[in-house]
């Protein structure tokens, strides 16, 4: 069996656990619509990974097309801009 390597593209991002409030980290990868959730930012990378090997597994048992980033045409970026006066910035 031919085995590929498949770049997925995974957001995380600072999190507060609902019921608890305690500090957590969530993951996402936007490509396969999968999520996870972990205590330090390596736990929900850790997790993620491990959803979307699940994921990628289903649709290869289902015979659905597997989506991939195509991470050669992506970027990522951040980009900044002056808030207007008397705007309430979220903490």
């Amino acid at each position: 069996m031919e085995k590929f390597i498949l770049n997925y593209r995974v957001i995380v991002e600072p999190d507060t656990r609902v019921g608890t409030n305690e500090n957590s980290f969530t993951a996402y990868c936007p490509t396969l619509d999968v999520a996870s959730d972990g205590d330090t930012m390596e736990d929900a990378l850790k997790n993620i990974q491990e959803a979307i090997q699940l994921r990628v597994e289903v649709l290869v048992e289902d015979r659905e097309e597997v989506p991939v980033d195509r991470v050669d045409e992506e970027a990522i970026v951040h980009t900044k801009i002056f808030a207007p006066k008397g705007a309430i910035i979220a903490a």
